[in-house]
């Protein structure tokens, strides 16, 4: 694992695209119980519609 990886929030393995990993940060960087459930809300869904999307974290060789 190199240092970027371990930089980065573990969700982000499920969250694969870079507008989602975007939406992803403005959501957690929001405070109050509101801001949070949506976040949750979104994580559920982004994870889903990217769940069969390749990892761009993971290196393409072996």
């Amino acid at each position: 694992m190199n240092n970027s990886e371990s930089d980065q929030p573990p969700i982000l393995r499920w969250i694969k695209t870079e507008c989602g990993r975007a939406k992803y940060a403005d959501l957690s960087s929001r405070s109050g119980f509101t801001s949070q459930a949506r976040l949750a809300w979104f994580v559920v869904i982004a994870a889903l519609r990217d769940w069969r999307l390749p990892d761009p974290d993971q290196s393409s060789g072996s």
